[in-house]
């Protein structure tokens, strides 16, 4: 028991400053890369479905019932996330000229759902956790047709893309770990109970470890275009926090659902970025760069906003 509390104790800790993990892993990547080189690419998909598996156990029924009961919020906000960073950033990628391949990855991870990192930022901000919820869960769901097809929309004449095969690989990554959650604690509900207490830890550690090998994989790439990579990624996600907000604000919702959606649509799945980014552009090294840039700065933006929200109510 004590163990399992200490644990327990030690995945909130972790979950609540992981704004600050992912920075400081962001960092290590770029100067000490053989840190993270031997997690390996191929391990990417399998800690995303380990991601994806903890959501599902950790999803309660309410989360669902959310959705039925407030559908116009909800659809709002995943409106927002699916209209809003597809197009703007894509808008930036032929604003700022970037080389097809970074706009390729720029453009995939603004085609990505939220991602759990946003339900810890909004946590911090004091904001609406349960309308973030249910926002990443509905978001994540509709990914799997939205991305691909989004993708392709915008991404199409800079290279081909395969839009069956990015279907099919975020229903092995995302949905299939998804259900399998929601089952397990259907059929086992004491162990996933169990499970769930320590899954944000998991979670965490698994998404650092794969924007650590990101980062130190593609260290030389990020450091010959740093200028270029960080001014795209840094305006994509500003401008997502920013355009969420005034959604927000344009359709009369109260603050802290104002804040909710502008943390929800300037934050993404970048690890889903990066999965998918190794798997279908393997042969366009730049790709995978800006997702992974991507999980530190929309890190760092979210808790600056989170620290001057949480004081500011």
């Amino acid at each position: 028991m004590k163990i399992q509390n200490r644990l327990e104790g030690i995945a909130a800790g972790a979950t609540q400053f992981f704004p600050l993990w992912s920075v400081l892993v962001g960092i290590l990547a770029l100067v000490e890369p053989s840190c993270f080189l031997w997690y390996g690419k191929d391990a990417i998909g399998w800690g995303l479905g380990i991601i994806m598996l903890g959501m599902g156990m950790t999803l309660q029924p309410n989360d669902f019932i959310r959705v039925w009961r407030e559908p116009k919020v909800v659809g709002l906000g995943v409106f927002s996330q699916f209209l809003i960073m597809p197009a703007w950033g894509a808008g930036l990628a032929w604003v700022l000229q970037l080389p097809s391949e970074m706009a390729v990855g720029l453009i995939l991870v603004s085609c990505c759902p939220g991602g759990t990192a946003s339900n810890v930022v909004v946590f911090l901000a004091k904001a609406n956790l349960a309308l973030s919820v249910s926002l990443t869960l509905v978001s994540t769901i509709l990914a799997i047709f939205l991305t691909p097809w989004l993708m392709n929309l915008y991404a199409g004449h800079y290279v081909p893309v395969d839009s069956w095969g990015l279907l099919k690989s975020i229903l092995l990554i995302v949905l299939l770990p998804l259900l399998f959650g929601l089952l397990w604690k259907k059929l086992f509900e004491k162990s996933a109970h169990q499970v769930s207490k320590v899954s944000p830890l998991i979670s965490v550690l698994f998404i650092l470890l794969i924007v650590g090998y990101v980062l130190a994989a593609k260290r030389n790439i990020i450091l010959d275009y740093w200028y270029l990579l960080v001014i795209a990624v840094l305006l994509l996600h500003l401008g997502g926090f920013f355009l969420g907000f005034m959604i927000g604000l344009l359709f009369k919702r109260d603050r802290l659902d104002c804040r909710t959606f502008s943390i929800e649509v300037g934050m993404q799945n970048s690890g889903l970025g990066m999965a998918l980014a190794s798997k279908h552009f393997s042969h366009l090294p730049m790709v995978p760069a800006p997702c992974a840039l991507s999980a530190v700065i929309h890190c760092l933006i979210g808790s600056v906003l989170a620290t001057w929200w949480s004081r500011n109510k």
